[in-house]
């Protein structure tokens, strides 16, 4: 991957939060003594082959934003904050209107994980930039089956096929713009950028992420964080 490569990260923290019960953002929740978006920021910030980070926030979050994030920490490759749409789709989208024309490749991540490294966001990058897209993920444990609407098992799926889908997912900028028009202009909203992109034939890669990527949603995942955060601050001492 040449050096000279641009990239912008979208960070998507309009999320409402819902299932936290808090009545809090959880991204604006503490985490070892950080706010966990100010974690997930700062795992791009320290990314070498970041050029610049566009946040999207909900406009009710901008005050604790400006507080607990612009305020409290200096990061310097945050080039916009826009306020997020209807649904995550919107959000990512009214993100990409703030990418620079420069931009070579756009790498989207949930706002929600923190424990993304930059490690897993450069080898996301790289594969992007040479296939096009990529998409960070890990390969399922468990035992998938599908059922009918019935309840009834209809099949027993190939897990050595199956990955749970993690963010980042990275694009050729290109390729991420025509894919987010085509949506909106067809009226498909969907779960992820990957499927976007999937749905205009492209093919999509898969990125090895790490199991420790979770999405913090609720109470009990940010237990899991300071665990987390703990063991890995024991470890650097």
């Amino acid at each position: 991957m040449s050096k000279f490569i641009r990239v912008s990260a979208i960070i998507a923290a309009a999320g409402k939060s819902t299932r936290m019960n808090t009545g809090m953002n959880k991204l604006y929740m503490a985490a070892a003594g950080k706010p966990v978006l100010a974690h997930t920021i700062d795992a791009f910030e320290k990314t070498a082959v970041v050029s610049e980070i566009i946040v999207v926030i909900g406009k009710e979050d901008e005050p604790v934003f400006n507080d607990c994030i612009l305020g409290c920490y200096n990061f310097s490759k945050i080039s916009a904050v826009v306020y997020g749409g209807n649904d995550r789709q919107a959000s990512v989208y009214n993100g990409l209107q703030a990418v620079s024309d420069k931009s070579d490749v756009v790498c989207v991540h949930d706002g929600a994980r923190p424990f993304v490294t930059p490690d897993i966001i450069s080898n996301t990058v790289a594969v992007a930039y040479e296939k096009g897209a990529a998409c960070t993920g890990v390969p399922v444990k468990d035992t998938i089956k599908k059922t009918g609407r019935n309840g009834i098992i209809e099949e027993t799926l190939d897990r050595s096929l199956l990955w749970n889908i993690q963010t980042p997912q990275a694009f050729k900028r290109e390729i991420l713009e025509k894919a987010h028009k085509a949506a909106a202009g067809e009226g498909f909203r969907g779960t992820d950028d990957s499927v976007l992109v999937e749905r205009l034939g492209y093919p999509v890669l898969m990125v090895m992420g790490s199991y420790k990527n979770i999405k913090i949603t609720t109470p009990e995942d940010l237990i899991f964080a300071e665990a987390v955060f703990k063991t890995y601050n024991e470890a650097q001492k």
